[in-house]
């Protein structure tokens, strides 16, 4: 506080009645912003404040407290209402704030059985409730302490409380989407992805620029284009790849124009749906393959990209199951897992011989936009 200052703070695990007098005498001290996170049990079901420390916790730092964010149990425990339901939430956070004297209390609802994790914030005589979709995932270590602690960081900045607790679901929703699974028992959130997953939005964009500026001034790739015209897409590495929304490709596609190769747009996610869908199930099987392209079917091209040393493979759309054709969407997936099956790996190329109605493809797979469009070049100036 003497060097550089405090504009907020937050308190996770105190453990005895001493510790948080010592606390409580610093924070009356100094008079910062307080978030207190009254840790007292962990995943494993181990009690981590002393049954005595509850008191102090109760009469010396919960008046202190600009927000306070207890979860189910723990509310329970501080206020001895069982808590079953929403309205049983409410009645708890406003008993924290008007008979405990904190300014703001946040009730977590993830512990309660909804489709939904509703999270109670009782401030100023009102009641506001924060909604996201239930995650189901055993990567939850360090959603109490993360989400206290991006709320004391929007406090910290000068935002009021309501705001602050909106963009710390926000932000604690999304690490617990990209958990990470390491070790056997619960895995951590990800609060980096937050920050990740932009950068690589960027990354993305900017590589799909490159591979597009490589094909439009080869003039011989227009040759490969297909009657559907051509997307080359790259997706977000894993785990942030989770839908085609998280896959960029090029709106309207890569056409033909006489004998040179133009992109109808610039790169945006959500742009491909068949290429998209192509690289996420391939990426299911090999994570370092994020992009892929479409280019036109010949059997003078499979010739060329066999004599490349490519390795390839076919899905065969006659034996797509009733139950997958019927499916929207459902055959670029199923083809693209036969034919990895088929070879054991994800290949460079997958071609599909086509069915009634539908035109032969050539897939073109790689690590990245670059890598792709290297690859279609590299097979562009061969045919003659």
């Amino acid at each position: 506080m003497q060097d550089m200052g405090i504009d907020a703070a937050k308190t996770g695990m105190l453990s005895s009645t001493h510790i948080i007098s010592v606390v409580a005498k610093s924070v009356k001290r100094y008079g910062f912003p307080l978030v207190v996170d009254p840790v007292m049990i962990a995943k494993s079901g181990a009690q981590l404040l002393r049954d005595d420390a509850i008191s102090t916790l109760i009469k010396e730092l919960i008046p202190l407290a600009t927000v306070i964010t207890p979860n189910i149990p723990e509310a329970e425990r501080l206020t001895g209402i069982s808590i079953k339901n929403i309205d049983d939430a409410k009645v708890a956070a406003k008993m924290i704030v008007n008979e405990y004297g904190a300014k703001a209390s946040v009730v977590k609802g993830g512990h309660l059985n909804l489709d939904e994790s509703i999270d109670v914030l009782y401030y100023n005589g009102t009641f506001k409730e924060f909604k996201s979709p239930k995650i189901f995932t055993k990567n939850t270590h360090g959603t109490g302490c993360s989400f206290s602690a991006a709320i004391t960081a929007e406090l910290a900045k000068g935002k009021d409380i309501i705001s602050s607790v909106e963009t710390a679901k926000r932000f604690i929703t999304n690490a617990i989407l990209y958990g990470l699974s390491i070790g056997k028992g619960h895995g951590p959130i990800n609060p980096t992805a937050w920050l990740y997953i932009p950068a690589e939005k960027y990354h993305v964009i900017e590589q799909l620029k490159k591979a597009v500026e490589m094909l439009e001034s080869h003039t011989e790739v227009a040759s490969l284009i297909p009657e559907v015209q051509m997307n080359l897409v790259m997706a977000l590495p894993y785990p942030y790849a989770k839908s085609v929304d998280d896959v960029a490709g090029i709106p309207g596609r890569i056409v033909r124009i006489g004998n040179k190769v133009k992109a109808s747009g610039a790169p945006s996610f959500g742009a491909s749906s068949h290429v998209a869908r192509a690289v996420l199930k391939a990426m299911e099987y090999d994570k370092n393959i994020r992009a892929a392209a479409d280019i036109r079917f010949s059997n003078e091209i499979l010739e060329i990209i066999k004599n490349l040393g490519f390795t390839i493979s076919f899905y065969d759309r006659r034996e797509e199951p009733p139950e997958i054709k019927s499916k929207e969407g459902g055959t670029i997936p199923w083809g693209v897992e036969e034919a990895i099956k088929r070879v054991g790996k994800v290949p460079d190329v997958i071609y599909d011989p086509g069915d009634w109605g539908k035109e032969p493809i050539i897939k073109i797979f790689g690590k990245d936009a670059v890598d792709v469009a290297n690859k279609i070049i590299t097979i562009a100036l061969n045919l003659r």
